[in-house]
């Protein structure tokens, strides 16, 4: 134990004394974190619309008017051409096309079907979904301010009219913010833990202090150790501090425990610096470390459900992500902060996690040869 605390004060002092690894540990998470939750989310909050009015009917200038009071949509322009609105559309200057025939108004006022055209910019697949989605509530909401006007259905007809009433349980507003800030906050703790223990012991064999720690009696698993738990603490840190920002600037909603955060993140971080420190002693140079762990990293992360959802995924796919340890801290993070998921309700993929850790942290021990 005694050798183990002054390993440790050897590597801290190693890691405050790199001026270059200070603004990695402290200040780039922080960006990180800020600028992703805005930027990198699927709200459509400036749908850019063209409007073709052929109708000039008050009814279609209340509609229009629904869509300027929108917050999801800017009307660009109303026109009257269908192909000058299709000539803006090819050159990307919006998103979608509403089309007024000229009998829409006359067909409101006939309480008879009115149709409406909706030509939607679909190269982004998932955007133009939701783009389709946020002008059929539109439509709808209009819909509903009409119904008043109409002449009453029949007896027979009202028993076969279903009202539905729904309710979007733990994001009630349908923000996507909140989907998208815990796995930011996995992405961060998982960058600066693998990056930093994968280039950890390459980094004493390009200096040689290595050849030195060799030749002492110290036991590689004491080494080692040495080596993981210094980033423990940092990644702690990291989460502690990212749990901070989400609750306190985004105003994230943490319904569950933060001591079962923490408890996950333990066994999570200990799979990850497991892993980078098997990278660490099986490679000769730092940039060797960097592109190994880079290519993992990037794997992982894009198959992780950190911005595509795994279900949407092939069956292989999913398969695969079985293997993936990212996969499961992103699925419990988001479980405990957003819907208050308890210890029994995560067990499953707490137990998976433990298991990796072993694992990575074992095979990382075995791979080392003490050799001077």
């Amino acid at each position: 134990m005694r050798i183990l605390k002054y390993l440790l004060q050897k590597e801290f002092l190693q890691i405050f004394r790199n001026k270059s690894m200070l603004p990695i540990i402290f200040v780039m998470p922080i960006l990180q974190l800020c600028v992703l939750s805005f930027a990198a989310t699927y709200d459509m909050k400036n749908t850019n619309l063209y409007v073709v009015d052929k109708d000039l009917s008050s009814h279609s200038r209340e509609l229009i008017s629904k869509f300027n009071g929108s917050p999801f949509f800017t009307v660009k322009e109303i026109g009257f051409s269908e192909k000058e609105a299709e000539k803006e559309i090819f050159r990307d200057n919006i998103d979608a096309i509403l089309v007024f025939n000229k009998d829409f108004g006359k067909s409101v006022d006939l309480k008879t079907q009115a149709s409406v055209q909706i030509l939607v910019n679909a190269i982004n697949a998932s955007s133009a979904g939701l783009y389709n989605a946020y002008i059929n509530s539109v439509i709808l909401d209009y819909n509903e301010d009409i119904k008043p006007n109409f002449a009453k259905l029949g007896q027979d007809n009202q028993h076969n009219i279903v009202k539905t009433t729904y309710s979007h349980q733990f994001n009630p507003e349908m923000k996507y913010i909140p989907y998208m800030l815990p796995g930011l906050l996995v992405l961060l703790v998982t960058v600066i833990s693998l990056f930093l223990s994968a280039m950890n012991v390459v980094r004493e064999k390009e200096i040689g202090t290595i050849e030195q720690i060799n030749v002492t009696p110290i036991k590689k698993s004491q080494f080692l150790m040495a080596k993981l738990i210094p980033f423990l603490v940092i990644g702690f840190f990291e989460l502690g501090l990212g749990l901070l920002i989400a609750v306190f600037a985004f105003n994230i909603p943490l319904l569950g425990s933060v001591w079962l955060i923490y408890l996950v993140a333990f066994v999570y971080l200990a799979t990850i610096l497991g892993f980078g420190l098997l990278i660490s002693t099986q490679t000769d140079t730092q940039q060797q470390a960097m592109f190994i762990a880079w290519f993992f990293m990037v794997i992982f992360l894009l198959m992780g459900g950190l911005f595509t959802p795994i279900e949407s995924m092939p069956e292989w796919g999913q398969k695969l992500n079985s293997l993936n340890p990212i996969a499961y801290f992103i699925k419990i993070i988001r479980m405990i902060m957003l819907k208050g998921s308890g210890f029994f309700d995560i067990l499953r993929e707490l137990a998976i996690l433990g298991i990796f850790a072993i694992s990575t942290i074992t095979i990382a021990v075995r791979m080392y040869r003490k050799v001077s």
